[in-house]
């Protein structure tokens, strides 16, 4: 890891070093280049180079401790070098946090997430809903963006799918290990004779890539008009304002019918096809060491188990890090920080170690 550190700092260097050449800011088109690399690495080599500085004034006031004479002074140089290897070590534990959201790409700041209702009928489909609602007002705790993209509701109110986005600081890095299948366990309000039910939904979680990462050809995308799935009435059913999205290499297929506008819908479509490609290619070019990684968290996959919320036992386990927590009725109003620094706690240790 410090060797990765070492090169983005020489790298970041040679950028400084070349942006104050004449020749290099004459050319705009290598400005932008260079300009965008050290974006890529500012943060990192800013950090790294003060860990190292705070190095320099550890080891010199050390050499000068050990040649002073005065008792007093050694001591008072001595609360000095504490005080420098505390703010190293802080340091140090910021470039973890660093090192490991780049790595694992929990850097990015905004992810769309699709729920879809599983096995169960009606009752999967409010199970649907209640994970929508948990995630909203986690997001809203956290003061981060959220926004509805599509939804398909049930008549009960449920949810048989909706796809939204989250944009904010530590978005992706907190919700990154959503993915998977989540199992309820209770008495649905369909259910006369108080019997539990476990019914199922799957969640997955997309970063959302920037539009320079992912590039769409127009001819590769055929686009269908359709009734869009709105407020109803006579605009629901004059109005062909949803959009279907079908990406052609791929076979990926996106609809959005929540806006009034065919135009929104249109975009908002478009964003959820970058994200699946996106994540598509990243699946497809994973190396083996991070599938490794990730297994033990989980693959993402959406067949696979990860979490039960058990309302009998207000119990909500995830599976994957054996991790039981009675607080289910507060983890599903979205009580849900404690649970997800636990998965990334998990998986911070596991690829970074003791750096």
């Amino acid at each position: 890891m410090f060797e990765k550190l070492q090169a983005d700092y020489r790298r970041f260097l040679e950028i400084e070093q070349a942006m104050l050449d004449p020749t290099v800011t004459a050319d705009s088109a290598r400005v932008t280049t260079l300009s965008r690399e050290r974006g890529k690495i500012a943060k990192v080599a800013t950090l790294y180079g003060r860990y190292l500085d705070l190095g320099k004034q550890i080891d010199e006031a050390e050499t000068l401790v050990d040649a002073e004479p005065d008792a007093a002074m050694r001591t008072y140089a001595e609360g000095e070098i504490a005080t420098l290897r505390e703010r190293r070590e802080v340091d140090a534990e910021s470039l973890r946090n660093l090192l490991y959201d780049r790595e694992s790409g929990a850097d990015r700041a905004a992810l769309i997430m699709e729920i879809r209702a599983g096995a169960g009928g009606d009752e999967a489909a409010l199970f649907a809903r209640d994970l929508y609602e948990m995630y909203r007002r986690f997001a809203e705790s956290m003061g981060w963006k959220f926004e509805l993209l599509d939804m398909e509701a049930t008549e009960l109110a449920g949810f048989r799918e909706v796809s939204f986005s989250v944009s904010g600081e530590g978005a992706f890095r907190l919700l990154q290990f959503e993915s998977g299948g989540h199992r309820v366990q209770r008495v649905p309000q369909t259910e006369a004779q108080g019997r539990i039910h476990t019914s199922a939904a799957t969640v997955a979680v997309l970063p959302e890539p920037e539009d320079v990462e992912i590039d769409i050809r127009t001819e590769d995308v055929r686009v269908d008009l359709m009734c869009s799935g709105g407020p109803g009435g006579q605009h629901q059913n004059k109005t062909e304002s949803g959009v279907r999205l079908t990406h052609l290499p791929t076979g990926i297929v996106v609809n959005c019918r929540d806006e009034r506008s065919q135009h929104k819908n249109k975009a908002k479509a478009y964003r959820v096809l970058r994200s699946r490609i996106y994540d598509l290619l990243q699946e497809q070019t994973r190396s083996k060491r991070d599938q490794a990684r990730r297994s033990l968290i989980g693959s993402g996959d959406r067949s696979q188990r990860i979490r039960t919320y058990s309302y009998p036992q207000n119990r909500v386990t995830d599976h994957r890090i054996g991790l039981t927590l009675y607080n289910l009725d507060q983890v599903i109003q979205g009580d849900l920080l404690g649970l997800l620094k636990a998965l990334v706690d998990h998986d911070r240790r596991e690829q970074l170690g003791d750096l």
